[in-house]
C-alpha cells in the first residue's frame, strides 16, 4: 500500500538573532546549537523519519541553502529538496509544496514543520502526529499542534480553543499574533490558550481547497505550473516574484472555519534566542552552558559560551549571565537579558564599511 503521509520541513530562515553563529551563508538550522552531535535540521529529520519514509520527506528552503541541505540530509532524495527563488513568507511555500506533493499523490496528508525547533518529548510528538494524520485522512480539517504554555511569553503566537471535556482535539476559536505582556498573562490565566508552534497537518485536498477559497489569486498563480517536470523551475521562477508575501496563519488559518488544534506537551522550544539555548542546554556546576573544549571559567555563572575554534583557549573571569560567542569572523559578548538586541547589533554592523562580510 502506498504511504499517504508526507512531511515538509521549512528551512528558509536566516536566524539573525543567533548571530554570530548563524550567518547569511550558514543559518541556525544547519548548526548543532545544543552540542548534541546533530544539527537542528538533522534532528528534525530524525524525529519525523520514525513515522514517515525518507522518500516522502521534503525540504523547502532558500535556493542559497539547497546544497547545504543536501550535504546535511543525504538520505533525502535529491528532487525532494526545493529551493525558493525569493522569501515570500509561509503561504507561498505551503501552496508550492502542496501542489508538488499532489502531483505525486493526490491522497496525501502532509505535516509541515520548521527545521529549527527543539522537541524533547519525541514519543508524545509522534503520538500526536499519528492522531492528526488519522483525523485529516477522515475529515476536511486543518490541524495545528498547540503547545501547553508554561509562562506568559510575548515571543509566541497564541491559539484560543473551544474547550470540550476530555477531548484529544478541539476547534480553534481565534489566532493571536505575539501579544504584549498583560494580554499574554490574561491568556495564561484563562486556560483556553495554547502556543502556536507553527506545526500543521492537513490533507492535500483540504489545504488546496482552503487556498482556493481564501487566496484565490495565489492559487491561480501556482496552478499555471506543471509540477515535478523539467519546466517546473522556470515556471516557479516566473511565479514567485509576483506572489503576495503573507503567512499561512494570516492567509488561511485565521479565515478558515475548519481549523482544529491538538494540545500537546512536547518539551518544545523554538530555540529563538540565545537565552532559550541556555535554558535547554546542558550546564556545569556553575550553571554555565559551554560546548567548547578549552574554556576555563572563574567566578562566572549563568553564561552561555560557544567558541568555534576548538584549538583556541578561552579564560573567563567574573562574568555572570552573559552570552559569549566566538566565531572566525566575529566575537559577541553581551548580557543574556539583551539577547533581543542582537538583531540591532547586526543592523549596525552592516552600516560599517564592508560590514557585510561579518554577516
Amino acid at each position: 500500500m502506498m504511504n499517504n503521509n508526507y512531511c515538509v520541513i521549512m528551512a528558509g530562515g536566516i536566524g539573525s538573532r543567533f548571530w554570530p553563529m548563524s550567518t547569511q551563508k550558514f543559518p541556525k538550522q544547519f548548526h548543532d546549537i545544543l552540542g548534541t552531535g546533530r544539527t537542528m535540521i538533522q534532528q528534525t529529520f530524525d524525529r519525523i523519519n520514525q513515522l514517515i519514509p525518507k522518500e516522502n520527506i521534503y525540504v523547502i528552503t532558500n535556493q542559497e541553502y539547497v546544497e547545504l541541505t543536501q550535504q546535511q540530509l543525504p538520505e533525502i532524495p535529491f528532487g525532494n529538496i526545493v529551493g525558493e527563488p525569493a522569501m515570500k513568507n509561509t503561504s507561498a511555500c505551503n501552496l508550492y509544496m502542496a501542489k508538488k506533493i499532489e502531483a505525486v499523490n493526490p491522497n496525501a496528508n502532509i505535516i509541515v514543520m520548521p527545521a529549527d525547533h527543539l522537541i524533547l518529548k519525541e514519543n508524545t510528538f509522534l503520538e500526536k502526529v499519528s492522531l492528526a494524520f488519522k483525523l485529516t485522512s477522515e475529515n476536511d480539517y486543518l490541524i495545528t499542534l498547540g503547545i501547553t504554555p508554561t509562562r506568559p511569553d510575548t515571543g509566541y503566537g497564541y491559539i484560543q480553543f473551544i474547550q470540550e471535556k476530555n477531548e484529544l482535539f478541539s476547534k480553534v476559536k481565534t489566532f493571536t499574533e505575539k501579544p504584549d505582556l498583560e494580554i499574554a498573562k490574561s491568556f495564561i490565566e484563562s486556560g483556553d490558550f495554547l502556543w502556536n508552534a507553527g506545526i500543521f497537518i492537513w490533507s492535500v485536498k483540504s489545504i488546496l481547497k482552503a487556498f482556493k477559497k481564501h487566496l484565490p489569486e495565489m492559487t491561480n498563480q501556482f496552478n499555471s505550473c506543471e509540477y515535478n517536470t523539467d519546466a517546473e523551475k522556470e515556471c516557479i521562477d516566473l511565479v514567485y516574484p509576483t506572489v503576495n508575501k503573507i503567512s499561512i496563519d494570516n492567509g488561511i488559518l485565521e479565515k478558515a472555519d475548519n481549523v482544529y488544534v491538538i494540545p500537546a506537551n512536547l518539551g518544545w522550544s523554538d530555540l529563538g534566542t540565545w537565552t532559550s539555548v541556555y535554558n535547554n542546554a546542558g550546564k556545569n556546576d556553575d550553571n554555565n552552558a559551554i560546548s567548547s573544549k578549552n574554556v576555563l571559567t572563574y567566578n562566572s555563572k549563568g553564561n552561555v559560551i560557544r567558541i568555534k575554534n576548538q584549538n583556541k583557549a578561552a579564560v573567563i573571569d567574573g562574568l555572570k549571565n552573559y552570552i559569549v560567542v566566538d566565531t572566525e569572523k566575529a566575537l559577541l559578548i553581551c548580557p543574556r537579558d539583551n539577547d533581543q538586541l542582537i538583531k540591532d547589533y547586526v543592523l549596525d554592523l552592516k552600516n560599517l564599511k564592508k560590514g557585510e562580510r561579518f554577516m
